[in-house]
């Protein structure tokens, strides 16, 4: 096979991939949000049945909200007990915990009640949210983290998220950013 052919194979099985990838790519979220502007609001339903949470209701706390891939699964199921476990902390520091992911306001009652959460678990179910945050993968959420400061203001974002020192993590650096005032 000469340099030509070889080249135009090349070319033909790069034009096949990205056939192939593009549409899960248009999928998937956008550019993560930038700080220090006004995070994007959202309203969604809660797993209370309660009606729905918007992140406006928490203008004057702190908020962070944590987008996860599915409820029941190992690393969601570490990530949200890491939370409930540090949950007496967040409170004391005037912030309020969300879990947003794509699933519905009934798995997330069952997660709640299995797992014994005592914070809001927000769906997502067509993705809009996370994408309005960079955060969804075509059908779930992807791991990332957002404090949100009492003014709406975007303060934070963690991305690349180890579910198990996650909690600590977002802890310090609230402790960091309330500090800095």
């Amino acid at each position: 096979m000469n340099r030509r052919s070889l080249f135009a194979l090349c070319f033909s099985c790069c034009l096949a991939l990205l056939a192939l990838v593009a549409p899960l790519a248009l999928a998937m979220g956008g550019k993560l949000p930038p700080l220090n502007e006004p995070a994007p609001e959202f309203s969604l339903p809660t797993h209370t049945g309660d009606g729905q949470i918007s992140l406006s209701d928490y203008r004057g706390q702190w908020v962070v909200a944590y987008f996860y891939p599915k409820d029941f699964t190992s690393g969601c199921t570490i990530e949200a007990k890491k939370f409930q476990q540090d949950l007496p902390k967040y409170r004391d520091r005037g912030t309020q915990i969300l879990g947003i992911s794509a699933d519905d306001v009934d798995s997330h009652a069952e997660f709640c009640d299995s797992e014994g959460l005592k914070f809001p678990l927000l769906a997502d179910t067509t993705g809009a949210t996370s994408k309005a945050y960079g955060s969804w993968m075509g059908v779930v959420s992807s791991r990332h983290t957002f404090i949100v400061d009492p003014k709406g203001i975007l303060k934070a974002i963690f991305t690349g998220v180890n579910p198990i020192v996650h909690s600590r993590e977002v802890l310090s650096k609230l402790e960091e950013l309330q500090k800095e005032g």
